[in-house]
């Protein structure tokens, strides 16, 4: 069978969970004898924009799209005809029997049409909200708080801070470095990176400023906000008309995820929970080292919806006799967020907290064992993330927010412990008690913890796409011979 998936990044550049599953899964694929490849984006704003180009990685063959947010509005954050195209191209030239969705970000919902009109079957995994939500799908509000209910006036407000396309200057320095590298050769791709950051740290969601499109004076906070609602209600309206129904089949990680989406309207009969499965022979347990202190770890992207500032707040109430029974050890790409993570360092040097920095994949079990206790306490509707997993699997103590799948895969006393998401003092009671006595983490992981091998996962997603391809015969077959 050729199978593509497709996914907004993917490795070696972009390595959290939707980027990692999606390559596993691809391995996994490959290695029952599918042909697999991967339609992706990368932003590289020394590279033509809308530029397809081909490599190979860890044997995958890789369709990656340039997607420097050249966005003239906001519409075509999910639906550009442009992108379209390119993808129409790469399944003229792979072919495949199936289409996997994995992520629609930086992607568009005319992607999924290309597919079904050319009566391919499509599978698409959920990973987060982004089909609820424009914000990055992560249903947190601007100012950090948990979007509980959707409303588009709120998601109007919300979108008025955020910056979903390149400004004008910053397109001018990407055609400067675009120039440079094809009259000279030379690639400043890593510090057109730096050099994008710095530009882009302006809270505006409009492509250029009143003053640079000589319209004159731009609509004030209101007005954008009150237009923005109007086009998020069109976006929602836009994935419930043109993307349900060309889906053959959903997939869920998590139970929470499955029936927020059956809250939003999908029909319960057509999303179906699959649990991630990960590589159980990375991550078996392995013989921990007895510590005079307690390593107390968060492993993640220093970002504020994974919620490190949580954590930070907790181990400042500590007492200083009591922090000084432990040592915490943050460890995650800083790139991303470059004025959030100025000020964890900075609150992370005046508490003696250790910044590891990014972690490669393969170093992560080990890390996973060096662990007394991980805490995961993100601020957001977690789905399935891949490092409870891990821990999981590596029976690893965690303690993390009591929301979304989180909650759901962590049982209190059994391989874990859980507070209230958002509390720091909740947090800070916890991790205070087990600096105190140790004994309960040790109580952990009395019996072994079912977690879910990827090569299971794949054998599960195997079968799902032959579903697909039979109702896909069976439609096509309708089509051909109505009644």
């Amino acid at each position: 069978m050729r199978i593509l998936l497709a996914s907004h990044n993917y490795l070696p550049n972009h390595a959290a969970g939707t980027e990692v599953y999606t390559a596993q899964i691809a391995a996994k694929l490959a290695a029952r004898g599918h042909e697999v490849s991967v339609f992706t984006t990368e932003k590289e704003i020394s590279t033509p924009h809308l530029t397809l180009r081909r490599r190979v990685h860890a044997g995958i063959t890789v369709h990656e799209l340039v997607n420097n947010l050249h966005y003239g509005e906001f519409r075509e954050t999910w639906d550009e005809p442009r992108i379209d195209a390119r993808f129409a191209e790469v399944l003229e030239l792979c072919t495949p029997d199936v289409v996997h969705f994995q992520h629609l970000m930086y992607l568009s919902i005319g992607c999924v049409a290309e597919a079904r009109r050319r009566g391919t079957p499509v599978v698409f995994t959920l990973h987060d909200y982004w089909l609820q939500c424009a914000r990055f799908g992560q249903r947190v509000h601007a100012d950090s708080s948990i979007c509980r209910t959707i409303d588009f006036a709120r998601c109007g407000d919300c979108l008025s801070s955020f910056k979903f396309a390149q400004s004008p200057l910053e397109r001018r320095a990407g055609a400067l470095l675009t120039g440079l590298r094809s009259a000279t050769g030379v690639d400043l791709g890593r510090a057109a990176v730096r050099v994008s950051r710095l530009l882009a740290r302006e809270p505006c969601p409009r492509p250029e400023s009143a003053a640079e499109s000589g319209a004159g004076p731009g609509p004030d906070r209101g007005d954008l906000a009150a237009r923005l609602a109007q086009e998020v209600e069109q976006r929602d309206r836009d994935f419930r008309e043109r993307l349900l129904p060309l889906v053959d089949r959903f997939l869920s990680p998590s139970r929470f995820l499955r029936e927020e989406f059956i809250r939003w309207g999908l029909a319960p009969e057509r999303i179906s929970f699959l649990r991630t499965g990960i590589d159980l022979e990375h991550f078996r347990p392995r013989p921990r080292t007895p510590s005079p202190v307690l390593w107390v770890t968060f492993l993640g992207t220093l970002a504020l919806h994974k919620g490190l500032h949580v954590l930070l707040d907790a181990w400042e109430r500590l007492e200083p006799a009591l922090r000084a029974r432990g040592r915490l050890k943050i460890v995650g790409p800083s790139r991303h967020h470059p004025e959030y993570v100025r000020a964890l360092e900075q609150r992370a040097d005046a508490l003696g907290v250790e910044l590891a920095g990014a972690l490669a994949r393969e170093a992560v079990a080990e890390e996973l064992a060096n662990t007394d206790l991980l805490v995961v306490p993100s601020v957001w509707f977690e789905n399935s993330p891949l490092v409870i997993l891990e821990a999981l699997a590596a029976r690893t103590p965690l303690l993390v927010s009591d929301i979304g799948g989180m909650a759901e895969l962590v049982e209190e006393g059994v391989s874990g412990f859980r507070f209230p998401v958002g509390d720091s003092a909740a947090l800070a009671r916890r991790l205070s008690a087990l600096l105190q006595d140790r004994g309960p983490l040790d109580r952990l992981y009395r019996s072994e913890e079912p977690v879910k091998r990827v090569d299971d996962d794949a054998a599960q997603l195997e079968e799902c796409y032959f579903q697909a391809l039979e109702a896909a015969r069976a439609r096509n077959a309708d089509k051909e011979h109505p009644a």
